[in-house]
């Protein structure tokens, strides 16, 4: 075995790529090379290193420091002064954040270091290569399968999934377990596994983040699936923009199916299972599962009545479990490592980790996975370092589009579901954005239902009409043309939607708008009744 004294992990995510990550490696190897140090310095492909917005990424060990912004001037100076003479270029590091007086911990020099998270679903992001399957199992992958396929029955691996309390992360939090008992319970030859894959939730991109880094941790959690309920085929239904992505888990499949992995008698057993992709045409609506399987039966991406639901009549009439990248990847380390291991992480009521992206006006900007339970004020001030350039910390839009705003007041609320939903406020997708005190909430809420307008599918017109109307409403104040019964009229109108639209995102428009006033009336009305925007953001 070949040993070396440093590694360097270019992170290649959709990202990076688009900051050149790809010239920047082969700039490193060239230069490692012309200085001789090729025999003591390996530069390995990864995938994303959980920071964003900062260009091409470099982690170096045995040291562990992040570089950031990297371009094709700085390579020679990475290799000769860190890479060859040991020492670190300062200039390039992820900087130590600001400290932010609402903050009470000290921060380390690396914020979104994977060494200070929790890791079950990244646990291989940013550690392994994604595109050899060699490096997912040399890391333990497959082992869950193995277990399973020789020591458990699927009624056994059911009950697992359904005792460690795993509850779906793509943004509804109903239980795991439950849904795969409804469909194993079915007796039907025909039952498939779908990975929702679509990823719409603006602010989002955790699921693909999984996708680019460890591909075969969800075709393993859906073997796992199938094996469990009794199926034999699963699709990946995945956002078609997610070039990337597609990639890797296409060659993921190629890649399984030669070790026999896939298809026919999987490990000399009797248990089969096929896996195919579905690109998705970019349509928000089909993130829910009925219209997603609307969707690939070649229909229009439309929700479907329930009941009945998709565990006992879903694709092609067909039982059908259908669950989010993020729930599917927890799969295999509940199988390995047992269901009181995931309950002793996280809380009672949520147990295990969960995957956040954080956005906005804050120092880092990334993705990290973190015990449930865990407060808002951590997420912000310790992992994303605090808000930039010193300024006060306003709101978070926690969820994405369909989620709320939380005020001051919540920073040390409980994240997770159940805590959460005590207080009218939901986890969703996990997406953060974090703003501070520049923004306008008019501005924001414009935005919001700006998206709902456009991307309700038409099918009842409490959503069809209510978006276009709420958003008449809300230009008007951000114009400064509003009246004050807006403020009455707009909450009055989203109650119905929620009372009477078809499927959730007609529903959803309560929640963003209902927290929004709730924190932020005085500046609503300020729009309203003084026709200014404080921030100075809205057209006059």
């Amino acid at each position: 075995m070949k040993f070396y004294r440093n590694h360097v992990l270019v992170g290649i995510d959709t990202s990076t790529l688009l900051s050149g990550a790809k010239g920047i490696e082969e700039l490193l190897v060239r230069e490692i090379h012309k200085r001789g140090l090729s025999s003591e310095i390996k530069v390995l492909e990864t995938g994303s290193l959980g920071i964003v917005n900062r260009g091409v990424v470099l982690l170096i060990y045995p040291e562990g420091c992040y570089y950031v912004n990297v371009k094709s001037e700085d390579v020679s100076q990475i290799v000769e002064e860190h890479l060859l003479k040991g020492r670190v270029v300062k200039r390039l590091l992820l900087k130590e954040p600001l400290k932010e007086k609402i903050s009470t911990t000290v921060l380390p020099e690396s914020p979104l270091d994977v060494r200070r998270q929790y890791r079950v679903v990244l646990k291989n992001c940013g550690v392994i290569d994604p595109d050899k399957i060699d490096e997912y199992i040399a890391s333990g992958g497959y082992k869950a399968l193995e277990k399973a396929l020789f020591q458990m029955n699927p009624e056994e691996v059911t009950t697992q999934v359904k005792k460690s309390g795993l509850l779906g992360r793509g943004g509804a939090g109903f239980p795991t377990g439950i849904k795969w008992e409804i469909s194993a319970k079915e007796n039907c030859k025909e039952k498939y596994v779908i990975c929702n894959a679509d990823e719409g939730e603006p602010g989002t991109f955790k699921d693909r983040v999984i996708m680019e880094g460890d591909p075969h941790g969800v075709i393993e959690g859906m073997l796992l699936a199938g094996y469990a309920i009794g199926a034999d085929k699963g699709f990946i239904y995945i956002r078609g923009e997610y070039t990337l992505s597609i990639g890797r888990m296409e060659k993921a499949i190629e890649e399984a199916r030669k070790y026999g992995l896939l298809g026919k008698n999987i490990l000399e057993t009797d248990f089969s299972f096929e896996i195919e992709m579905r690109k998705g045409a970019g349509a928000y609506i089909c993130g829910e599962e009925t219209a997603l399987i609307e969707s690939m039966e070649g229909k229009r991406g439309e929700p479907r009545n329930k009941p009945p639901y998709p565990g006992t009549y879903g694709l092609w009439g067909k039982p059908t479990v259908v669950n989010n990248v993020e729930t599917l990847a927890n799969i295999p380390s509940i199988i390995n490592q047992g269901t009181d291991w995931f309950r002793s992480l996280g809380t009672k009521e949520t147990p295990g980790t969960k995957v956040y992206t954080l956005l906005g006006h804050i120092m880092n900007q990334g993705v990290i996975e973190v015990e449930t339970g865990i407060t808002l004020r951590k997420v912000i001030f310790d992992f994303g370092g605090g808000m930039k350039d010193g300024k006060e910390f306003k709101s978070a839009l926690v969820g994405g589009a369909a989620g709320c705003f939380l005020g001051k007041d919540m920073l040390d609320v409980k994240m997770d579901y159940a805590n959460l939903k005590s207080y009218k406020a939901v986890l969703g997708s996990g997406a953060i954005l974090v703003m501070d005190t520049s923004t306008c909430i008019i501005d924001i809420l414009k935005c919001i239902l700006n998206f709902f307008r456009y991307e309700s599918c038409g099918k009842c017109s409490p959503c069809r009409i209510g978006t276009d109307k709420l958003y008449q409403l809300i230009s008007e104040v951000s114009m400064g043309r509003g009246k004050k019964e807006y403020f009455k009229l707009m909450l009055e109108l989203a109650q119905m939607m929620n009372n009477a639209s078809f499927c959730p995102l007609g529903q959803s428009v309560l929640l963003p708008l209902s927290s929004a006033f709730k924190y932020f009336e005085d500046e609503i009305m300020e729009h309203i009744i003084k026709k200014r925007c404080p921030a100075g953001v809205c057209n006059k």
